[in-house]
């Protein structure tokens, strides 16, 4: 935040427009103002509604203008902050319990030096949705059913792929009948965690006139949908063929390296079922959807499972190999993030 406000005032840019009303953050505020209801038709026919971004962030944001003075963009960036200063304490107790203090305040590290985070500062729905996920994911580990399925449902209904945190807890209760060790209170979170994600689909469908495709005709309209890669593939080989934008090929660099990582938890590490369906639920949303190809980086910031290797080997490696990898994540980070903001030509 300070590099990329002192970069601001440099340019003659103000930081704090720049983080509470960039891109979507315009949108979460203008519903918190205003509801549902706002469209935009573009002149080559397409039509983008603000029923694609789901309202638990909005909500929240026109909560804290009804009790504080303050505007909608400042009240999703104290929103934002406060859910990230969350996520990191989620995120540190799971990488405590599953492989000890230092490698817990190694993999928070990482994960706030990751070249998207900046995201993390904004007015966006990343911080919230991590820090719901996380603290879901820690009540699965420590068997607090009922507290995982209710923050699985706030998840789903913060972002699309919310719905990977009702995944990860399906998957658990699943076990637990697999080992005839299902109790009534595993029941009653399976049964919670995907009602989130679930109830804003329908309401949207059931506003659309489309009860089941509704929602995803919205999405359509953004140019997302879920098509197992084709069309990203498509864009990759396009972009490959001639000139393309810096913001491209370091989506495409930084996707490649959640994949990798994935590969590297799943054959390696072996974290405990549910941790291990969430950040793959995570990856397989960013590399099978298309559509703002630019963004899948931002998609796998909730993803902080597959920072486990590399949190792993800096905890074992040489202290100053640590610093020296740390010191090159931090330059990355506050230099993208400055980019970002004040000089790319696509959205985050």
């Amino acid at each position: 935040m300070l590099v990329l406000a002192a970069w601001s005032w440099h340019i003659g840019r103000s930081p704090r427009a720049l983080l509470a009303t960039s891109w979507d953050s315009g949108w979460y505020t203008r519903i918190a103002a205003h509801g549902y209801g706002h469209t935009l038709h573009w002149p080559d026919g397409v039509v983008q509604s603000d029923l694609a971004f789901f309202p638990l962030y909005p909500a929240l944001v026109r909560a804290v203008t009804t009790v504080l003075p303050v505007e909608g963009g400042t009240a999703g960036l104290l929103l934002s902050w406060a859910s990230a200063g969350a996520a990191a304490w989620g995120i540190y107790l799971i990488g405590e319990r599953l492989y000890g203090r230092r490698t817990a305040v190694v993999l928070v590290l990482l994960w706030g030096l990751l070249p998207h985070s900046i995201v993390l500062t904004m007015a966006y729905t990343e911080p919230l949705m991590t820090a719901l996920a996380a603290w879901s994911l820690y009540a699965l580990l420590t068997h607090r059913w009922l507290w995982a399925g209710a923050l699985a449902a706030l998840a789903g209904l913060s972002r699309p792929n919310g719905i990977a945190v009702a995944a990860a807890v399906l998957v658990a209760a699943a076990y637990e009948l697999y080992r005839r060790r299902a109790t009534p209170r595993v029941w009653a979170g399976a049964a919670l965690a995907p009602l989130g994600w679930l109830s804003y689909l329908l309401w949207v469908g059931a506003r659309r006139g489309d009860l089941l495709g509704g929602y995803f005709a919205v999405q359509d309209g953004w140019t997302s949908r879920f098509d197992l890669g084709k069309g990203a593939l498509v864009f990759v080989r396009d972009m490959l063929r001639g000139p393309t934008q810096f913001g491209f090929a370091t989506a495409l660099l930084f996707t490649g390296a959640g994949v990798l990582l994935f590969a590297l938890l799943a054959l390696v590490e072996r974290p405990p079922l549910p941790v291990l369906v969430y950040a793959g639920v995570l990856v397989l949303i960013a590399v099978g959807g298309s559509g703002f190809f630019e963004s899948k980086p931002r998609f796998l910031l909730p993803a902080f499972p597959l920072l486990f290797p590399l949190a792993q080997a800096l905890t074992k490696a040489r202290p100053r190999a640590a610093i020296v990898v740390i010191a090159a994540l931090a330059g990355l980070s506050f230099s993208f993030g400055a980019y970002a903001l004040t000089l790319a030509r696509m959205a985050l």
